[in-house]
C-alpha cells in the first residue's frame, strides 16, 4: 500500500497510486468521526486502496478516542464486512470502564463468594 496522508484541517485521508488520487473524507461531531465519502478512481480500483484508507481512518479514530459513524455506503459496507475493527475496540473500552468503576485501582477484586 502506498503512503496515506492525513490532512487534519480538511478532514481528509488520501493516497496516490499510479498517478491517481484516492480519498476518504470525514467530519467530526463531538466524539464521533463521520466518514462521509470515499473515492478511488476506477483505474486503480480492486487493489484494496479504499480498505487501506478505512483502516487508516479507524486507526486515527482509535488514537483520538472517537467513535465511527459510516455515512458513505463504502464505509458502511466495510464495517459490516469487518465488524471487529470498529466494534471490538468500543466493547473493550466499555468493559474496561465498567471494571474500573467496579474495582478501583486501590481495591483488589474479591475472588469467589463471601460467606
Amino acid at each position: 500500500m502506498n503512503k496515506i496522508s492525513h490532512d487534519e484541517s480538511s478532514h481528509q485521508l488520501s493516497t496516490d497510486v499510479d498517478g491517481y488520487h484516492a480519498i476518504l473524507d470525514y467530519t467530526l461531531t463531538g466524539g464521533t468521526m463521520n466518514i462521509t465519502h470515499t473515492h478511488v478512481p476506477h483505474e486503480i480500483g480492486g487493489r484494496g486502496i479504499a480498505a487501506g484508507l478505512m483502516r487508516a481512518a479507524l486507526g486515527i479514530a482509535r488514537q483520538q478516542g472517537l467513535t465511527v459513524n459510516p455515512l458513505c455506503s463504502y464505509a458502511a459496507a466495510y464495517l459490516n464486512k469487518h465488524p471487529d475493527e470498529a466494534e471490538k475496540r468500543h466493547l473493550d473500552e466499555l468493559l474496561d470502564e465498567a471494571l474500573d468503576e467496579s474495582y478501583p485501582a486501590s481495591d483488589s477484586p474479591s475472588v469467589g463468594g463471601a460467606g
